[in-house]
Formats: structure tokens, sequence, C-alpha cells
């Protein structure tokens, strides 16, 4: 399978497109990663961190403090 020059290859279960909310694991506590980046942009938003989200929270809250931050893909 071949990826367009312009594109990043992505992890087989990768799926940018699925809605958080449709995750079969989104109920599950929040990764490692999730928690650790999630941290950081609370920081640079001066927002709260809650230790307590899901997968598909945290997913969520990311996205939302990455447009917030600026840090968006």
């Amino acid at each position: 399978m071949n990826q367009p020059d312009n594109e990043a290859p992505r992890a087989p279960h990768e799926n940018p497109e699925k809605d958080p909310d449709d995750w079969s694991t989104g109920d599950e506590p929040m990764t490692g990663p999730q928690r650790s980046y999630l941290k950081t942009l609370c920081q640079e938003a001066n927002e709260e961190f809650d230790e307590n989200l899901t997968k598909a929270e945290a997913s969520k809250r990311i996205d939302e403090l990455q447009e917030k931050t600026g840090r968006h893909p």
C-alpha cells in the first residue's frame, strides 16, 4: 500500500474520521500518552487537568485544547 508523498503513514488502528463516541474502547481510562499530552496542553492553555477522563473524553479535550493553543495539526 503506497502513501501519497504529502501524507504521513498512519498506524494501522488509527482512524481519524471515527467519532470518539463510537470507539469500542472509548469508555476505558485515557492512555498514558493522552494523559501526558493533555497535561501539557492544559498547562499551555491555563486550563484544569481532569485525570479521570475516558479515552474518548480525553480525545475530545485534546482537540479542543489544540485549537485553543494553536497546536492543531
